[in-house]
């Protein structure tokens, strides 16, 4: 039972200034801003959404299936796709293009500035669902507008339950377009930023959304998270992490633990918990992929959160 995951596959590039970004920004010369911050501290980390969501459905021994555009500079991450058995058959290549690529800047307050090149992630719509065979689930996860749009419309015609989950692609589509996903969705996710704007848009509250679909969830930090559905709202704790070192990719994670919990046809509340344990264990690592624990290592982590194991 694959699980197609439909979104971006990106090179996140970190740099730490060593300063402060007030210390160099001046309020009253921002209408003629200039200015230049040495960063001697520099790493690359494989990232995107697909790829996050990807990695962390594989350490669950789930059947990931990544439908994503890369551009000419991907070999790297491509390589890592096949050293890690995670199948690249419908990770297209777009010529002359850049892989899509994150450029953040963070300061000593852990101030960020951010740069986003979607490079070849603009062609995300050349994928089509009808291309692939025998996913019985999947998640359209912030990609390429067009790319969305028509993934979301792909999966709804072929019959496949699938987790809308626009993050910070969500400001790109209207009411109406929000709206639209939410009617084609069986599943949908958000954080708590996310949910309230989405209400804003498309002037519905959350629980009319939740009518949509058959389950809304809104992860809430450290508040944990909400699952509405069956008429029920199910309270899903935090999980305390082994340390608390760099949140990027801890969405990623706990959408992996959705994803497999609604493959194995489990409850939302024990799905819930899985996906709160992956969270908790990602957030313990730097980069969206560098935590590697065996699947028995997931299992003893559900099972001091919760006093019972997943499997």
């Amino acid at each position: 039972m694959s699980t197609l995951i439909c979104g971006s596959i990106a090179f996140d590039n970190i740099m730490v200034f060593h300063d402060r970004f007030k210390n160099h920004i001046l309020p009253e010369q921002i209408h003629i801003l200039n200015v230049a911050f040495l960063v001697p501290e520099m790493r690359r980390e494989f990232g995107g959404c697909a790829g996050n969501i990807a990695y962390n459905l594989k350490l669950l021994e789930g059947e990931p299936l990544i439908m994503a555009t890369v551009g000419d500079d991907a070999d790297p991450y491509l390589l890592r796709l096949d050293d890690l058995g995670l199948s690249r058959a419908h990770v297209r290549r777009i010529a002359d293009s850049f892989t899509a690529q994150a450029f953040i800047t963070t300061d000593l307050d852990d101030n960020q500035i951010t740069a986003f090149h979607p490079g070849a992630m603009t062609w995300s719509h050349l994928n089509r669902v009808a291309d692939v065979p025998g996913a019985t689930l999947g998640i359209v996860a912030p990609d390429g507008r067009d790319g969305m749009l028509q993934h979301a419309n792909d999966l709804a015609a072929a019959g496949i339950p699938f987790v809308f989950d626009p993050g910070q692609g969500l400001p790109m589509f209207s009411g109406d377009e929000l709206m639209g996903f939410m009617k084609l969705a069986t599943y949908a996710c958000f954080n708590d930023y996310e949910a309230k704007l989405l209400c804003d848009r498309t002037g519905r509250t959350l629980e009319q959304l939740a009518d949509e679909v058959d389950a809304l969830i809104v992860t809430l930090g450290g508040e944990g998270s909400r699952i509405h559905a069956d008429g029920l709202c199910h309270e899903i704790p935090c999980v305390t992490a082994n340390a608390v070192i760099d949140p990027t990719g801890c969405g990623d994670a706990y959408r992996s633990g959705l994803l497999y919990g609604i493959a194995a046809g489990w409850d939302w509340q024990k799905t819930g918990r899985l996906a709160a344990v992956m969270g908790a264990i990602k957030i313990a690592h730097r980069g969206g992929q560098n935590h590697r624990p065996a699947r028995s290592e997931i299992a003893d982590h559900f099972n001091r959160a919760f006093g019972s194991r997943p499997w």
